[in-house]
Order: C-alpha cells, then sequence, then structure tokens
C-alpha cells in the first residue's frame, strides 16, 4: 500500500466513523432522523467507497455503482436539502413530519438515481447544479455560523465556519480542479475531501448539540419565570 492509499485509508475511515457514530446519537439522542440518517447514509457510502478502493475494483464493479448513487444522493439533496432541514430543527423550532422525512429521502434517492454517470450523460449543467445547491447551503450555514455566534458559543461558531469552508471548497472544486500531481483515480483530491466531509460532520453534531443545550436552557428559564409569575 503506498502513502497515497494510506492516506485516503485513514482520511475514509475518519469519515466512516464520524457518520455511523454521531449518525446514531443524532437518531438516540435528538430523535432526529434527518440528520441521523443523512450521517449513517454518507458513513455507509464511504464504506463502500474504501472496500471498492482497497480491492482496485474497476468500474464495472457494482460497488462503483453504488459509489456513483450514494454520492449523486448526498452531493444533491443529502447534504443540501436534509442538512438545512435537519439544523432547523434547532435554529427555528422546526419539527418535520413524517411525510416530510420520508419525501425528502424519496427525492434524495431520485435525484441520485437521475445524476449517476451525470459526468457523462448530463455534463456541464449537473455540475453547475451541484455547485449552486452547495451555495445555498453555505449561505444557511453562514446563517446558522451567525446564530451559534448570537447565543454566545463562538468556539462552534468559528469551527463550523471552517467546515463549511472546506466543505464548500471541496464542492466547487469537485468536477473543475485537478490538484497538481494527482494520479488518474484523484487520490489525494478524495483524501482532501473525505477529511472534510468527516470534519464537516463531526462539527455540525458539537454545534447542533451545543445549540440544543441553549434552547433547552431558554425553555427551563422562561419555565421558571412563568412559575413565579403564577405564583
Amino acid at each position: 500500500m503506498s502513502i497515497r492509499e494510506l492516506l485516503f485509508a485513514v482520511a475514509d475511515i475518519w469519515m466512516i466513523s464520524v457518520g455511523f457514530i454521531y449518525g446514531l446519537k443524532f437518531i438516540r439522542d435528538y430523535k432526529n432522523y434527518l440528520l441521523g440518517i443523512e450521517w449513517i447514509i454518507v458513513a455507509t457510502s464511504g464504506t463502500n467507497f474504501l472496500i471498492y478502493g482497497l480491492l482496485k475494483a474497476g468500474h464495472d464493479s457494482p460497488m462503483y455503482s453504488a459509489a456513483a448513487f450514494l454520492d449523486a444522493f448526498s452531493r444533491s439533496v443529502g447534504i443540501t436539502l436534509i442538512l438545512v432541514l435537519g439544523l432547523m430543527k434547532v435554529t427555528h423550532r422546526y419539527r418535520p413530519s413524517v411525510t416530510v422525512d420520508i419525501g425528502v429521502f424519496v427525492l434524495a434517492g431520485i435525484a441520485g438515481l437521475l445524476l449517476v454517470g451525470y459526468q457523462d450523460t448530463i455534463g456541464l449543467p449537473a455540475k453547475i447544479f451541484f455547485v449552486v445547491v452547495n451555495v445555498l447551503t453555505t449561505m444557511f450555514m453562514i446563517y446558522f455560523v451567525a446564530r451559534l455566534w448570537q447565543i454566545g458559543e463562538r468556539g462552534h461558531a468559528t469551527w463550523t465556519a471552517a467546515a463549511a469552508a472546506c466543505g464548500f471548497l471541496v464542492a466547487a472544486s469537485y468536477d473543475f480542479v485537478e490538484i497538481p500531481g494527482d494520479d488518474p483515480k484523484h487520490t489525494l483530491f478524495y483524501v482532501l475531501a473525505l477529511s472534510s466531509w468527516g470534519l464537516q460532520m463531526f462539527v455540525y453534531f458539537r454545534a447542533y448539540r451545543a445549540f440544543d443545550a441553549y434552547n433547552k436552557r431558554v425553555a427551563a428559564s422562561a419555565e421558571a419565570n412563568d412559575a413565579v409569575v403564577a405564583a
């Protein structure tokens, strides 16, 4: 195994670990199925990608098709619309219905199927679409960072801003930029991308947890004040 392959494996295992651990925590601790399931899907995608890379499977492998589908799934709707709706649970007290939960994942599945192999079929319009939805998501993340700063969680705000910036740079360069000296499999790019995606999931969970704790403190304070007034 070369140094590049080792770095790829380490970055992918990092992303897989974060996805499964914090995906389950989102579901268990916060009943946030949108973020929990999406984190698990990203981890599953990373697991498939790791096995595919280690086995050096070709483009005719079912693992390659699965990787392409899961990649399009998350880049189109998963770490865009689903991420925003999931974070709105703490920013806007948003409580999506079961219909919404199921609907957005069905939408992501349809988008994933339509965009599989987009490089050879749809081409430039699909590449631009991925950048546009990421820009829109980044705009919400700027708002999320501002809210974190406003409630006094400045450390989480700084880390969230950094993670969102890394994610944006990966999305913006995914189909348009090649790292000088990279190999035909884009190993160096994927090392950076997998590291960034893992960082995003790790940081976003911790920021979400801090925001949720703040909301609970505010709610408890309001209840205490109401009790005093009622007395």
